[in-house]
């Protein structure tokens, strides 16, 4: 997916950007540190290497994430937040504090417990 030609907002641009299962996902697992391809993969439980890689390449088009390749074999690639994928960051820890404080009120508490959210 890449950018429109036209929005009738800029909300429809970032809803684009951070769209479906995944994106957001793997925002927040690169919000620490540069990752490979394989720890993203053990990390983010329930994604397949192909939408890994497709969910990526749309985010690499949004300018919110990119890579960087080594040389040597094995192939080494990492890919890590660009500034506007550090900006982001500030929407969706904020949808992580509402998801915690639904989880609470829903009675999931010991399920944040064993996560390490609270």
């Amino acid at each position: 997916m890449k950018i429109r030609k036209q929005y009738t907002c800029p909300l429809e641009l970032t809803h684009d950007i951070t769209r479906g299962k995944w994106k957001p996902i793997i925002l927040w697992q690169l919000k620490s540190q540069n990752k490979s391809l394989s720890s993203l993969e053990k990390e983010i439980n329930g994604i397949s290497q192909k939408m890994l890689l497709e969910q990526l390449k749309e985010l690499m088009e949004f300018g919110m994430v990119d890579k960087k390749t080594f040389d040597g074999y094995p192939l080494k690639v990492e890919y890590f937040l660009t500034e506007h994928g550090i900006r982001i960051l500030d929407a969706l820890t904020i949808m992580q504090q509402v998801g915690i404080e639904l989880m609470k009120e829903s009675g999931m508490e010991d399920e944040l417990k064993k996560k390490g959210f609270i």
